[in-house]
């Protein structure tokens, strides 16, 4: 399985948000979208992403005020990006090394969509449960002669 598999299965559904957007707007579309991150663009390219680590980590650092800091000011720059054939082996470990909860998905300069780690492990049970489910119907009609052998 593969990156653009995730994506096909999760919806091409895009959340966006411009780095001059205040974090209070961002935290709004997040939670009424019931999403964990938002890819931010500025002049047509991915510019960062913000997640919620980077909003508790504007509350934490501006108190009661960190509703008016821009989104610019905490998102992650430059975020790495996986590619549409990137296996989905391959995604977890940079998930994982990375320490990214949330992975954009660009094809060349077009952003596809995002895969959480949520997205991943789902992802990864179907793929084992289609492996166990083949592997009992070939083990069901394995010829009897040669069980016994």
């Amino acid at each position: 399985m593969q990156a653009r598999d995730i994506l096909a299965i999760k919806g091409a559904v895009l959340y966006t948000v411009s780095p001059e957007s205040k974090l209070s707007e961002a935290v709004a579309t997040m939670s009424g979208q019931d999403i964990g991150s938002l890819v931010c663009f500025d002049g047509g390219r991915m510019v960062g992403m913000l997640t919620f680590r980077e909003v508790l980590q504007a509350v934490h650092g501006n108190g009661a005020a960190w509703g008016g800091v821009h989104v610019a000011d905490v998102m992650v720059r430059e975020p790495y990006a996986a590619d549409p054939d990137m296996a989905v082996d391959d995604l977890r470990r940079i998930m994982i090394d990375k320490h990214m909860r949330y992975l954009p998905v660009m094809d060349g300069g077009t952003l596809l969509g995002v895969i959480s780690f949520h997205d991943v492990a789902k992802a990864v049970l179907e793929e084992q449960g289609f492996e166990n489910r083949m592997l009992k119907a070939y083990i069901r009609e394995w010829p009897e002669d040669q069980v016994a052998a």
